[in-house]
């Protein structure tokens, strides 16, 4: 379709010269041009159409790329970038190569914070306004954060902290009552009943109908609810932080965001708006279900996205429904995710086992110590969580789990690379931070019967323990409907060869006997980065002229070190070849291709093990 306006707007520049009776058509557009584009793309979806509105009034009033937007999360980025110069690179998001799916600051002066995590926006422009001020530099700071990204403790202590300093900044609740999952929790209930209690909404009922036929009194009432509205509006909370509170306000109403936000760029000091948006706003379809709607794959806008049947389950799936067959034999599991109800997998388990289900919203810290309070008391919990998140509770994994043995279960969700997300998302370093905590067990399966039954064994050991399995699905291996536990710090042979022996780790293993097939390698199963069968690798070192570790996590503090460490402590010299991911941040794009970029795949781990043992060789 045609985009008359939408053709005039390279850059903000552009939108600030158009007049504001335009705006309204150019919103149009612009939903029309993100329905077009992210339904053959594919990416985050619902997000973006709910904040066009905002993004177009913030871009109008603001003076970017000086002024600093910084975007919390980036779900809802996208309009951002097709106003600030990347439209005709639209068709390349999150594909390799092309935009990426968050703001990125090596992709434009207008990303002025790269995201992905939430709740990092009010800290970074609270930072960004106070350079300014030392700097001398005059410019507007502006953080955009969704209340789903509201309830995480980083916001609280940037506003408690941006508050007491006076910083010169404004903060945007955007509020769609929806993170992934639906919010949950107190703050989101707070927002939620305030104008809708039964009090509230008692009192001006009440007070209207009797008061309708005496006009003086009836006035005096309505300035009475007015002024109770201010004692339990929002603005009391946030007052208390030392923000001036405006809103809440309709976040597509533009006729109301351009005045108000021109008002508060005039003002001074922490300024707080609160805007009301609808996730999926414009599509009917996302507007129903924004959750399905949340991230989609290509589909066609006519009919919407398609339910498709999967021709085998995904490590999540299979984890879902693991945990759905443990609680059902043990009274005492408990399932906690950090708003993740979807993404890890815990849908069946909430519908089936509702009081022992627990989202604690995006307070990934929380969720760990919260789990360590109820293994405390004789409960065992399980977390299901990406591996990138439980890296914001790293502290709480050590101090409140390890330290004293609890048994908490980790259900590491996205371990190694997740493809289009990037490497905000990618579970690069849980390996190597995991294993170097006492107390702690980390198992890597290297098939989808093999993950069942290490979430059952780990589940069993009276300790914390850690199974981390990737995005998407395994080679294809047939579910056991029965538990059997596997041996605690075994591994196994899988293949037989000569003089090269490959020791992979989880995902590695099925392209490791791809590999080993061209070079006639044995490959071991590790099972276990720990305990490491430290038998089964000296007796590898014992009958291989070299040995290939390999892992889909950072080479750095990873498996192979473990088990470099371990033939160091016998006196054992062998070339050890490591081999996973290289010391840099991975970009995104498809996985097969960034696998490949890795030497990861079967052809690289030949090409690696080939050469490294012909060099060891003529030596």
């Amino acid at each position: 379709m045609p985009f008359p306006l939408l053709d005039t707007v390279h850059l903000p520049a552009d939108l600030r010269r158009l007049n504001e009776n335009q705006l309204k058509p150019l919103a149009q557009e612009l939903r029309a041009f993100l329905l077009e584009s992210v339904s053959q793309s594919g990416g985050h979806f619902a997000s973006n159409l709910g904040a066009v509105e905002l993004t177009i009034a913030l871009h109008y009033v603001f003076d970017t790329p000086n002024d600093r937007l910084v975007w919390d999360v980036g779900h809802q980025s996208y309009p951002h970038k097709i106003l600030t110069g990347r439209r005709a690179q639209m068709h390349t998001m999150r594909k390799y190569g092309g935009l990426a799916g968050f703001p990125k600051r090596e992709e434009s002066e207008y990303d002025t914070f790269a995201v992905g995590h939430s709740s990092t926006s009010i800290g970074a422009a609270a930072g960004m306004a106070e350079a300014s001020k030392l700097l001398g530099q005059q410019r507007k700071c502006v953080a955009i954060i969704g209340d789903g990204a509201m309830t995480a403790g980083m916001a609280f202590e940037a506003l408690n902290n941006a508050g007491n300093k006076e910083t010169d900044l404004l903060v945007v609740l955007n509020d769609n009552e929806m993170s992934i999952s639906p919010n949950v929790g107190a703050f989101n209930s707070y927002l939620a009943r305030l104008l809708s209690g039964k009090f509230y909404q008692g009192f001006r009922n009440t007070g209207s109908r009797v008061l309708e036929n005496v006009p003086p009194l009836h006035e005096l009432i309505r300035r009475g609810e007015e002024h109770m509205k201010g004692l339990i509006s929002p603005s009391t909370l946030f007052e208390e932080f030392g923000f001036h509170y405006v809103g809440p306000i309709d976040g597509h109403d533009l006729d109301t965001l351009i005045p108000t936000l021109q008002n508060l760029r005039s003002l001074s000091g922490p300024q707080f708006l609160h805007v009301v948006t609808k996730k999926g706003q414009g599509y009917k379809l996302a507007e129903g279900d924004p959750v399905k709607y949340h991230a989609v794959t290509p589909f066609t806008p006519a009919d919407g996205m398609a339910s498709k049947a999967a021709s085998k389950p995904s490590y999540t799936q299979i984890f879902g429904d693991w945990l759905c067959d443990m609680a059902a034999q043990d009274s005492r599991l408990i399932g906690i995710t950090p708003a993740m109800r979807e993404g890890s997998g815990l849908v069946r388990f909430e519908q089936s086992f509702p009081d022992r289900y627990y989202d604690v919203g995006i307070a990934e810290q929380h969720a760990v110590t919260f789990a360590a309070g109820m293994a405390c008391e004789g409960l065992k919990p399980v977390v299901a969580i990406y591996s990138t998140f439980l890296q914001r509770a790293y502290d709480q994994l050590i101090h409140d789990v390890a330290l004293q043995n609890l048994p908490v279960l980790f259900a590491i969700d996205r371990a190694g690379l997740v493809g289009a997300d990037g490497p905000t998302h990618a579970g690069s370093f849980d390996i190597s931070y995991l294993r170097c905590i006492p107390n702690m067990a980390v198992l890597c399966p290297a098939d989808e019967n093999e993950c069942r039954q290490m979430l059952y064994t780990a589940y069993q050991m009276d300790q914390p323990t850690a199974v981390r399995y990737p995005r998407g699905t395994g080679p294809g291996v047939p579910l056991a409907e029965a538990f059997t536990a596997l041996p605690v710090g075994r591994g196994e042979v899988r293949r037989q060869g000569r003089r090269i022996a490959i020791l992979a780790f989880g995902s590695m293993v099925a392209p490791s006997l791809a590999a080993a097939e061209a070079l006639d390698a044995t490959v071991a199963n590790m099972r276990w980065v720990k305990p490491l069968d430290v038998e089964l690798v000296l007796q590898l070192a014992a009958d291989h002229d070299v040995l290939v570790t390999v892992e889909e996590n950072a080479v750095m503090g990873g498996a192979g070190s473990a088990v470099i460490e371990a033939l160091h402590a016998a006196g054992v010299l062998k070339p050890v070849l490591q081999l996973g991911l290289p010391d840099r941040y991975v970009d995104h794009g498809d996985p097969a291709l960034l696998l490949a970029e890795c030497g990861l795949d079967a052809a690289g781990i030949e090409a690696a093990a080939r050469a490294f043992d012909q060099k060891n060789t003529r030596h």
